[in-house]
C-alpha cells in the first residue's frame, strides 16, 4: 500500500498531502517550542497505519537534516493508560542521537515544552532481530545488557490533549532520554522482578515494578521486535530500546534533579537545567 492509499478514520483515504500537513504541524511545534493543535483533525484518532506514516515522515526529515537513529522506545505499556486512550496495544517511537543526554551533563529545558519523566529499563541489543522466530529465548539472547533509564516525554500537542493517533504521529510523545552508568546482563538481572523508585529533588514521586510494563519488560521488547519487523524496519544490534514505564510519569515544571533507582540494576540521574550552555 502506498502512502497515498493509506486508510484513515478521518475519511476514505489519507493522502500524501494530509500526512505531510500533519508532520509539518508537529515539526513546526517542535522548532518553535509552541505546542500545536492535535493532528487527529487530519488523520483521525485511531488509524494506526496513517499515524505511523506521519511519524515516519518526521523521522525521515530529521535524519535528512543530520540526525542518526540509535534505537526505539515503547509507549502505552500500562493497561490503565491504554484504557484511557481507548486502545489495546502499546505504541512505538524512534530514538535519535540528538535526543540523548548524559548524567554528567544536563537536560535542556529550553528545548522542551511540557515535559514529563518516566522510569524505564533500557535494553542494548547485540544481535539483529530481523529474521527467524522471536520467542523468549531469542529475545533474551539478543540483549547484551540492561541499564536504568529516564525517558523525557514531551507532547508537541497543547495540554497533552492526545488520542492514540496523535501520540503515535508525534513519535510516541518522545523527546529525550538518559541512561545510567551501570550495566547488567540478563544473567545478573531479571527485569520482571525489578522494583523502581523515582525522586524529584529528593522527594519520592513515583514507584513501580517490572511487571507494570506489559507484564514483563522482555515481553514489551518482544512486541516491539515483532511490530518493527512487520513494519519493515527491524531492530538492529547496537540499538537502545526503552522498554516502557515502570510507574506513573511525573511532570517537570522547572530546574530540578530527577533520580531513579531500579533494584538489581542501579540508578540514573537527570538534571534539568534552564539556561543554555549549562547542558
Amino acid at each position: 500500500m502506498s502512502p497515498s492509499e493509506l486508510p484513515t478514520s478521518a475519511g476514505p483515504v489519507a493522502t500524501v498531502s494530509t500526512i505531510a500537513r500533519a508532520a509539518t504541524r508537529l515539526r513546526e511545534a517542535q522548532a518553535t517550542r509552541t505546542a500545536c493543535a492535535p493532528v487527529r483533525d487530519l488523520i483521525g484518532s485511531d488509524d494506526v497505519v496513517t499515524a505511523y506514516a506521519v511519524q515516519r515522515a518526521q523521522i525521515e526529515a530529521r535524519v535528512a537534516a543530520g540526525a542518526r537513529v540509535v534505537g526505539r522506545k515503547i509507549g502505552l505499556t500500562s493497561p490503565a493508560v491504554q484504557r484511557q486512550l481507548g486502545v489495546g496495544q502499546p505504541d512505538l517511537g524512534v530514538l535519535l542521537d540528538d535526543m540523548a543526554d548524559t548524567e554528567a551533563g544536563g537536560v535542556p529545558l529550553w528545548r522542551l515544552m511540557q515535559p514529563k519523566v518516566e522510569a524505564e529499563i533500557a535494553f542494548i541489543l547485540t544481535e539483529d532481530l530481523a529474521d527467524g522466530e522471536l520467542g523468549p529465548d531469542r529475545i533474551r539472547h539478543a540483549v547484551g545488557y540492561a541499564a536504568a533509564a529516564i525517558e523525557i516525554v514531551d507532547s508537541r500537542i497543547a495540554d497533552w490533549d492526545i488520542t492514540f493517533g496523535d501520540t503515535v504521529a508525534d513519535n510516541g510523545s518522545s523527546a529525550r532520554f538518559v541512561l545510567g552508568a551501570a550495566r547488567r546482563t540478563l544473567d545478573e538481572f531479571e527485569p520482571v522482578e525489578a522494583v523502581m523508585e523515582m525522586t524529584l529533588d529528593g522527594a519520592r514521586v513515583s514507584t513501580g515494578t517490572g511487571d507494570a510494563c506489559l507484564g514483563d519488560p522482555l515481553d514489551a521488547l518482544a512486541w516491539l521486535a515483532t511490530t518493527a519487523r512487520e513494519f519493515g524496519d527491524p531492530l538492529r544490534a547496537g540499538e537502545v530500546v526503552l522498554s516502557g514505564a515502570l510507574g506513573p510519569m511525573v511532570a517537570v515544571t522547572g530546574p530540578c534533579v530527577v533520580r531513579t533507582e531500579i533494584s538489581g540494576l542501579g540508578s540514573v540521574t537527570a538534571r534539568f537545567v534552564e539556561q543554555e550552555g549549562l547542558a
